[in-house]
């Protein structure tokens, strides 16, 4: 209001210089013969004089008021681009009204702003892969602390456990002691086997810079001084990608680690083969089986397998027949010709 008033005033007098000027240039200097008429005519009830200073007053106001409407429509569209500079989705400015410097100004905020936010945004992402790698390590770090502990305490009291349970067997006892000693013998050898599959979860993911077909090697040749069935396997060199290699490792690992808990084999097979523009991992035993509709105790194991197999876009099947055995087979597809140089 007060700005209102001050502009009001300040256009009165502009107006009324001006208007005084252009009379000067018209009527001459003042004399009290020429500008006389002013004092004694009148306009209605009132001198001209004061008729005309009415007359430049109420223009005066008009024009103040509507200079204020447009400052506020003005400042009411700029505060509403402002609002929105900081937005993802600002577009730059096209708003009629605003002067050429305010657009350009806006818009190389809106610029400083998206690229701070980018900035931020990798920033960010750099952090949390970077947390994400450390999480790994302290996670893999504590899994082989686990695994070595182990494998040198329990698995070695459960291997003397079995020892001593055996030569307690072989003693001279009545039926029903010897029975009893047999299950017990049968409960620490199903603990071992456990202790081994859980042994084998325990194994560092990564390959460590080996190919797929020399980390299962070392697997295999690790696993065929522990456990009770003979395995066969054929393992061929072939190119694929580290995402591939890593989720193939982990299916075999948990196809053995299956094998070892619940199938009760005597020969497992394990072949990685190039055959008609596919990689095929395949693990199949001889061992109890069971059926996929109403078995649930390996649910678990099989359900990491699929998962693990879609996530790289493979094809699988899981086979298994009770009394005959179970199939495990992985198919990743490769480009056609792709081979080792």
């Amino acid at each position: 209001m007060i700005g209102l008033i001050l502009r009001t005033c300040m256009l009165f007098l502009l107006l009324t210089t001006m208007t005084f000027s252009f009379m000067v240039l018209v009527l001459g200097v003042p004399n009290e013969n020429v500008w006389r008429i002013f004092t004694d005519e009148q306009f209605g009830t009132m001198p001209l004089i004061f008729t005309i200073a009415s007359v430049i007053l109420t223009v005066s106001f008009v024009i103040s008021v509507w200079m204020t409407i447009l400052a506020k429509s003005r400042e009411i569209s700029a505060t509403r681009i402002v609002k929105k500079v900081a937005e993802p989705d600002f577009e730059q400015v096209k708003q009629k009204g605003l002067s050429r410097s305010m657009k350009k100004a806006i818009n190389e905020t809106n610029a400083l702003i998206e690229s701070q936010r980018a900035a931020l945004q990798r920033l960010s992402n750099e952090k949390a892969e970077t947390n994400d790698a450390i999480v790994q390590e302290r996670l893999i770090a504590e899994r082989q602390r686990l695994a070595r502990e182990l494998h040198d305490s329990v698995s070695q009291q459960l291997f003397a456990a079995s020892m001593l349970l055996s030569a307690l067997t072989e003693q001279q006892q009545d039926d029903e002691a010897k029975r009893q000693l047999e299950q017990v013998e049968k409960i620490v050898q199903q603990t071992q086997l456990e202790m081994r599959a859980l042994l084998l979860h325990l194994r560092p993911i990564a390959l460590r810079n080996k190919t797929l077909a020399e980390g299962l090697s070392d697997l295999i040749q690790e696993l065929q001084q522990k456990v009770y069935f003979h395995i066969e396997y054929k393992l061929e060199e072939i190119p694929l990608s580290k995402a591939e290699e890593d989720h193939l490792f982990r299916i075999a690992q948990e196809a053995l680690s299956n094998t070892l808990r619940h199938a009760k084999a005597s020969v497992v097979e394990l072949l990685l083969i190039a055959r008609d523009d596919y990689a095929i991992l395949r693990i199949q035993d001889n061992g109890l089986g069971f059926d996929n509709e109403n078995d649930k105790s390996t649910s678990y194991g099989l359900k990491n397998i699929a998962e693990r197999a879609v996530e790289i876009g493979c094809l699988y099947k899981i086979v298994s027949v009770p009394g005959e055995g179970t199939i495990v087979e992985v198919k990743v597809p490769r480009k056609k010709g792709e081979q080792l140089d």
